[in-house]
């Protein structure tokens, strides 16, 4: 039985290499483990911060939020003009709090979902 024309019967293993710690240069190891840094002072971490810590707590609330932070990008469309389609893109990861405000829905469902009850497919 094939279950896809793109199977194969081969199968393939990684390799794997062991590095002696002792041979190799210690700022060449000390390099690969450091985490990257952002470049730059973000004026929006205050922000971003307070939106993460937010806990919900309250139906009411859970409501207010999922009735107000939409599930998909509400700018994202297509237009015809002159017989010719354009798309426009999402433009909510332009957004510099997308990802913090997105969460918070998330949360808001969850709480909603989880410790409420309640359905959660009228917010999908």
């Amino acid at each position: 039985m094939n279950a896809s024309p793109y199977t194969t019967q081969d199968i393939s293993l990684a390799s794997w290499v062991w590095i002696d710690q002792n041979s190799a240069p210690v700022s060449n190891i000390n390099t690969l483990h450091q985490p990257i840094k952002q470049p730059g002072f973000d004026i929006l971490r205050p922000l971003r911060q307070w939106l993460d810590k937010v806990e919900v707590r309250n139906s009411k609330l859970a409501h207010q939020l999922c009735k107000l932070i939409p599930s998909q990008c509400p700018f994202e469309r297509d237009v015809c003009f002159m017989g010719r389609k354009f798309h426009i893109p999402p433009m909510c990861k332009l957004n510099p709090l997308y990802e913090e405000v997105v969460s918070l829905r998330f949360r808001a469902l969850c709480y909603l979902a989880d410790e409420c009850g309640e359905d959660v497919s009228l917010y999908c």
